[in-house]
């Protein structure tokens, strides 16, 4: 039995689509209602990392499992490796980032990564580290103002980052999880190419057969806009990624992906092909709205 946390979550669903027929799978997650990709044979169970009685039902019988965690500065990665040892669970793959292994970075989320990989090596059972860099999926918070505003507005938006598609993120996964010779392994994992926030926005208005325009944001802007979304550290600690991704320690390409499946990582251009639909024009009814647009920042 594998269990999959996470399993309605960018890379989670992603993830569970991955996985080769006849594979025993637990799909865990806080709403079992919102799971869209169950597998045949598939078992979905409501799981939260603050209820260790639910985190006991989704580990019982589980021996092998893949760990999401996202609320950035606390404890859940504590709190899920610690029954995952209790449950007899003897491998976990856990969604890490490239950053942990950058010197330089030292924000709250890096940090807190570099806890949970600690946490981790030390539980006793064996691990795999998936450390992607930034997802290319990120690019959706532009749709809104894409559709209404045929926009793009980022922070620092020719600096490059070897961003990766979450689909190449989840075959990794699942090739460490059904397959061998990933214990105590760290991969990193990129896309095939280091490639800038104008950049992408001059891609997606190929794919989408559009003009767009793309709106440089000041580190003024870009903190203002994220304060609307994040607590005050955990804006910063995105703006402090922002900057190193700028002085381009973000850029280098790797061949984790390449190293693992047997196929070089798909490029952003592919990525923007298959999620077209996400970028549609807007409906008559729809207003114009001042959204700033996403910064992909991660």
């Amino acid at each position: 039995m594998i269990l999959v946390t996470g399993a309605t979550g960018t890379v989670g669903r992603e993830v569970v689509r991955c996985f080769p027929p006849g594979v025993a799978l637990r799909l865990m997650t806080r709403n079992p209602a919102g799971v869209t990709v169950v597998r045949p044979g598939a078992e979905v169970v409501a799981g939260d990392y603050a209820s260790p009685q639910s985190l006991a039902r989704a580990l019982r019988g589980v021996r092998k499992a893949f760990l999401v965690t996202s609320r950035v500065g606390g404890d859940e990665g504590a709190v899920f490796l610690g029954a995952a040892r209790a449950a007899g669970v003897r491998h976990v793959v856990m969604l890490s980032a490239a950053s942990v292994t950058d010197a330089r970075a030292d924000d709250l989320i890096t940090r807190w990564q570099r806890a949970n990989e600690d946490i981790l090596r030390q539980s006793g059972m064996a691990w795999t580290l998936l450390r992607p860099r930034s997802f290319m999926s990120n690019c959706l918070s532009w749709a809104e103002p894409i559709r209404s505003q045929r926009a793009v507005r980022a922070l620092y938006g020719t600096s490059v980052n070897a961003c990766v598609d979450p689909r190449d993120i989840a075959e990794v996964a699942v090739r460490a999880l059904t397959g061998d010779g990933h214990e105590g392994a760290a991969h990193t994992l990129t896309g095939p190419e280091a490639i800038s926030a104008a950049e992408q926005t001059r891609l997606l208005a190929q794919v989408l057969g559009v003009s767009l325009r793309f709106e440089e944001l000041g580190p003024r802007q870009a903190r203002a806009a994220l304060l609307r979304r994040y607590p005050p550290e955990l804006a910063e600690a995105l703006l402090s990624s922002a900057r190193r991704q700028r002085e381009g320690a973000k850029a280098a390409v790797g061949s984790g992906v390449r190293e693992v499946t047997g196929r070089c990582a798909r490029s952003f251009a592919q990525w923007a092909g298959d999620h077209a639909g996400a970028f549609a024009p807007s409906r008559p009814h729809e207003s114009e709205g001042s959204g700033t647009g996403g910064s992909a920042l991660g």
